[in-house]
């Protein structure tokens, strides 16, 4: 491995040039050295808004550009460090062991709270990477092992927490999603893992069919939909191994599915929503006969979960329809511990051409489509509209079957404070005269 001052001089001097513009500077290094700075350059620049914290150590190594893509981003590595800090609290020296290393990401923020923990790899050049990179990030405790994980794990001595994050490419480099084509095939080595680790956690493609898991992975006790500022980025399931005190795992109805959104830049608490699938099928649902309110888009996570009855359940909402997934609740403020968007709901324009002229004027709207039979580019296309502004418009089917528009302003959560305590102030002023 490249390891040279002048070659890190380099690279800090340089970090945010664009590496094409580079190229041609680096004439007098040789071939080898050009290859490593270019890639070290572009890896930071890849990595800074994905895994910022490791953009700050000095002389970091970054592997080729296939593995940036596919590593976990810190928001999702921090959520899987708090699953694991709650696990091994308990435990006077909790072993972790990550069979599917990687570039490392996931593995240096659960090793944090670990007093031993293990990455293996079978990749030679990512764990190389790993012995260089640890050290740096104050890993010290930690063991870097360059082997296939079945190999690993047919001679693993029982550990507390085992980790795995499954290849979702094929041979020739498509992605795939279920889980008996993902590699190593959990399924499959569901008992092997399992009689080993007290807890097993699995990371999977958000894409997951999450009732099929369930039925076919025993001993799951929770799952955890994850996604960042909208996008839904990975399923996490986690099992009871049988090193577990109580191994035998909840039936599959009754799992505690939990749906979090996330966010990249602010890092308080996130509103979470769980439920159980029995829960949700039992679970009456409301429909709106006049859409009149708040407003409310349930998160990507809550979306992909299947959530619809039991969130308007709890949060006393009416769906706008069984299949369109928007909802509306009133009272004079809205719901702020709702997981998702909420909106001021301004009116219900029927989806017909005399109906629909005061909309077609409008230059620039945020758009979307819920159980709607044209898309967003389609009604961008006709009615000519441009992305941006104030208004939010959503294209849907209302519990009568009729289409129509709804034209939303999004609400903040600080301005509606501020007129909450301005309306206090002049109830009390009066109550004063």
């Amino acid at each position: 491995m490249i390891d040279c001052a002048e070659y890190y001089e380099f690279i800090e001097a340089h970090a945010d040039e664009r590496v094409e513009d580079l190229a041609l500077r680096l004439a007098a290094f040789p071939p080898e050295a050009r290859t490593f700075i270019l890639r070290q350059i572009e890896g930071r620049q890849r990595l800074r808004a994905k895994v910022p914290s490791w953009c700050e150590v000095p002389r970091l190594h970054f592997p080729p550009r296939l593995s940036l893509e596919q590593c976990s981003g810190e928001v999702t590595a921090h959520y899987k460090a708090a699953l694991v800090e709650r696990w091994v609290e308990n435990l006077e020296k909790p072993v972790l062991v990550d069979l599917t290393g990687g570039l490392g990401v996931d593995f240096s923020f659960m090793a944090t709270p670990c007093a031993e923990a293990v990455y293996v790899e079978r990749n030679p050049e990512l764990v190389e990477l790993a012995a260089h990179n640890f050290p740096l990030l104050g890993l010290t405790h930690v063991r870097t092992v360059h082997a296939d994980a079945l190999a690993y794990l047919s001679s693993l001595s029982p550990v507390d927490i085992l980790f795995l994050d499954p290849a979702r490419r094929d041979e020739i480099g498509r992605k795939v999603v279920r889980i008996e084509a993902c590699e190593p095939d959990v399924c499959a080595l569901s008992e092997a893992l399992r009689s080993c680790c007290r807890h097993l956690l699995i990371k999977l493609s958000p894409m997951l069919d999450v009732r099929d898991a369930l039925e076919r992975l025993p001993g799951i006790e929770a799952v955890h939909i994850v996604a960042v500022d909208g996008e839904c980025k990975e399923v996490l399931l986690c099992c009871r191994g049988l090193l577990h005190a109580e191994p035998d795992g909840l039936a599959p109805t009754e799992v505690p599915i939990t749906c979090v959104d996330l966010s990249s830049t602010d890092r308080r608490p996130p509103h979470s929503f769980t439920f159980t699938l029995s829960a949700e099928s039992i679970a009456p649902l409301r429909l709106a006969a006049t859409p009149v309110g708040w407003l409310y888009e349930p998160n990507a996570a809550v979306l992909k979960a299947g959530a619809y009855r039991t969130l308007a359940q709890q949060f006393d909402l009416d769906a706008l329809h069984p299949n369109t997934h928007l909802y509306i609740g009133g009272g004079e403020a809205p719901r702020w511990d709702f997981p998702g968007r909420v909106f001021r709901l301004r009116e219900v324009v029927g989806f017909s051409k005399s109906e629909m002229r005061p909309l077609a004027s409008l230059k620039q709207v945020n758009l979307a489509v819920r159980n709607f039979p044209a898309t967003v580019a389609e009604l961008r296309k006709r009615f000519k509209w441009g992305e941006g502004g104030d208004l939010y418009l959503f294209a849907c089917t209302l519990s009568d079957g009729k289409k129509a528009i709804l034209v939303a302003e999004k609400i903040k959560k600080v301005r509606l404070q501020i007129a909450d305590i301005q309306r206090r102030n002049n109830f009390v002023e009066k109550k004063m005269k």
